[in-house]
């Protein structure tokens, strides 16, 4: 299904926001990795236009609209959001040693991982001066609450990503386990999404632990989907190689469900493969038809459809106004319609 036409109607306004944060400073260096990690230069400086998806910041903008705010005064929670998220990536990219993000080099393959340490560091604590411009255009108690909201929920995104790297060296991760590590992982950022942009609006404290609630369904639901684009999407789609996932033997959730179910050789099989350094390509060949044979692509939708409806149900049930929440609603549908 084509994109929802609200994932571009604040683009130009939030472009130019994100832009006038990392416009420049000292030493040069540090705000010239930033630039290129966020798709606007390239690693020699020349102006490029390979930016991410900005997601997260447009739920925040529509979530404020859809609580009866003007969408303009959440721009610095949504650039906060983003650059959160991008301080994120700087750092998994690192850690995964992952050698590309969308189709170029990661800021740690050209600058080294000392580098993009401080790189990501910037991003956190610019992302933190940014809420802190809502001042003058919203209620004081309201800017510091979303201070503290963007605080805790990157404190979860750690979390989860702690964990994350916990379950790489194990294959005993239930499905229970791996399903929390999300919520924390992802859900935590789509929970201050909505939050943020409630608050922005001047929504009362229920709306807004309503809007977080749907946030974070939405995000499990996300990364779920997220998660069979990593094992079945196509290589022209997803920018990473075919079974990117099984290649790195990564516990996403197709895995954690076949580890849980599989009995017999079917398990001994997996395992065997997961405990490779390097699968080959007969290993992953042979995975996706252990994957098919045990159901983990439809268990792993209806997963996803699952948390996408309560999503959808929180949403049902608040006074919202009609057309942004309208939008909401086909940006959640579109996210989980992503075409493999």
């Amino acid at each position: 299904m084509p994109a929802p036409a609200v994932l571009s109607r604040y683009s130009g306004e939030l472009d130019g926001y994100l832009r006038s944060l990392v416009a420049g400073g000292h030493p040069p260096a540090l705000y010239r990795m930033l630039r290129y990690h966020l798709g606007w230069e390239d690693a020699e400086g020349g102006p490029t236009d390979q930016g991410g998806k900005v997601l997260r910041p447009a739920l925040c903008l529509l979530a404020c609209e859809a609580a009866g705010g003007d969408w303009r005064k959440a721009l610095p929670a949504a650039a906060g959001l983003e650059l959160v998220h991008n301080f994120s990536l700087i750092h998994d990219d690192v850690q995964d040693r992952d050698p590309e993000r969308r189709h170029r080099p990661t800021v740690w393959r050209l600058w080294g991982d000392a580098q993009a340490i401080n790189a990501g560091d910037a991003l956190l604590a610019l992302a933190r001066l940014a809420v802190l411009r809502m001042v003058g255009e919203v209620a004081p108690q309201a800017v510091l609450q979303a201070v503290q909201v963007l605080d805790q929920r990157t404190l979860e995104m750690v979390e989860g990503q702690v964990m994350d790297i916990e379950f790489e060296q194990r294959l005993d991760v239930s499905v229970q386990a791996y399903l929390q590590m999300i919520e924390k992982k992802t859900g935590a950022l789509f929970d201050a999404s909505l939050s943020l942009g409630a608050l922005a609006a001047g929504a009362d404290a229920r709306l807004v632990e309503a809007m977080g609630s749907c946030g974070r369904l939405l995000g499990l639901a996300f990364q779920v989907r997220d998660d069979m684009l990593g094992v079945w999407g196509a290589e022209g789609r997803t920018g990473k190689r075919a079974a990117a996932d099984i290649r790195r033997r990564k516990k996403s959730l197709p895995a954690v469900y076949a580890l849980a179910s599989a009995e017999g050789d079917a398990l001994d099989e997996l395992r065997r493969i997961y405990r490779r350094p390097e699968p080959d390509d007969e290993d992953v060949a042979r995975v996706l038809r252990l994957l098919d044979g045990l159901g983990a692509r439809e268990y792993c939708a209806g997963v996803a459809a699952e948390k996408m409806q309560a999503a959808l149900a929180i949403l049902e049930g608040l006074a919202l106004r009609p057309e942004p929440a309208l939008e909401l609603r086909q940006t959640a549908e579109f996210l989980l319609e992503r075409e493999f």
